[in-house]
């Protein structure tokens, strides 16, 4: 028993479980990560818990200051509850591009929220920009504290734990990593620790289809949430990135429906996108590769949402 721990101490140490029914034959074996298991549902507990925790250690975040942030939904929520624990107030920037329960577990944590329209509730470059321009905004008020999580090099950090789950996990047996890409710190994070333990491990970047920037694309709307802002975010490391794939969201969603139905994973559309382009990996590598991939956040997080009303 642990007796005496916080809540914060919950976060992290998540299960990996291999897939059994979605592999097609011939496929490498591929593990997914339970970033769920986290308190309030994704792996954003991780990132929130770096920001906050560098910010008091260099006197950046007072006691009595209010925490502001853009947000499409999990590092808010993420920020909400550490900002519970930790006694700050917050004030989120997000938009109803995303999903209801989204912006009702934020609330429920406390966080006041000032909404940005969508263009048809899509996730759009425009939108990002605008919601970005909001929190610089309200970041110039007195005693507030900017998380600014697409810049901030704290982010990176929050990961590195995760990278010594999946290294120890696997045994140091992993061959690739296929994770994703909103700020970047989670994939960044994860591929520096796994390329220092074994510089042959392939690290592949997934990215939206209809907004496909990081493979030379145009940005475009589109529907997995969390991922693909539409421009190159400041966090990327090219150099840590052996391959890019996009997945279109109806795709995505369509992954993430059978991994309820046949895997009995209850996950998110970027979750969907990370298991496809894990398998087109899979398919490449054979039989005998070991892959590690992410379920980023729960289900529960999308039930407003069209993904499982099909």
């Amino acid at each position: 028993m642990n007796l005496g721990k916080t809540i914060l101490d919950a976060i992290g140490n998540t299960s990996l479980v291999q897939l059994r029914k979605v592999v097609p034959p011939g496929c490498s074996k591929i593990f997914v990560k339970l970033e769920w298991e986290n308190p309030t549902g994704s792996m954003k507990d991780r990132t929130a818990r770096a920001m906050i925790s560098k910010a008091e250690e260099d006197g950046r975040l007072k006691p009595g200051y209010t925490i502001v942030e853009y947000t499409g939904g999990s590092t808010g929520i993420s920020l909400a509850f550490l900002c519970v624990a930790k006694g700050y107030k917050i004030h989120l920037i997000t938009s109803d591009a995303f999903s209801r329960d989204k912006l009702n577990q934020m609330e429920g944590f406390g966080a006041e929220l000032t909404m940005v329209p969508s263009e048809g509730g899509l996730t759009t470059k425009k939108l990002i920009l605008e919601m970005i321009e909001t929190a610089r905004e309200f970041s110039k008020k007195s005693d507030t504290f900017w998380t600014n999580q697409l810049s901030n090099e704290d982010s990176v950090a929050g990961y590195f734990s995760l990278g010594e789950e999946i290294w120890n996990q696997t045994a140091g047996k992993i061959n690739a990593f296929v994770h994703s890409v909103g700020t970047a710190a989670s994939l960044r994070g994860t591929a520096s620790v796994l390329k220092n333990y074994n510089s042959k491990i392939k690290v592949i970047a997934v990215e939206p289809g209809e907004s496909a920037v990081l493979s030379g694309g145009q940005p475009g709307p589109h529907k997995i949430e969390g991922v693909g802002i539409g421009y190159t975010p400041p966090l990327w490391r090219p150099d840590l990135i052996d391959e890019i794939v996009p997945i279109k969201t109806e795709d995505a969603k369509a992954m993430a429906r059978r991994l309820a139905r046949e895997e009995g994973l209850f996950a998110g559309t970027s979750s969907g996108a990370n298991v496809l382009a894990a398998i087109k990996i899979g398919e490449h590598l054979g039989p005998d590769a070991e892959i590690v991939t992410l379920m980023c956040d729960s289900g529960l997080k999308y039930l407003s949402t069209d993904l499982y009303k099909k």
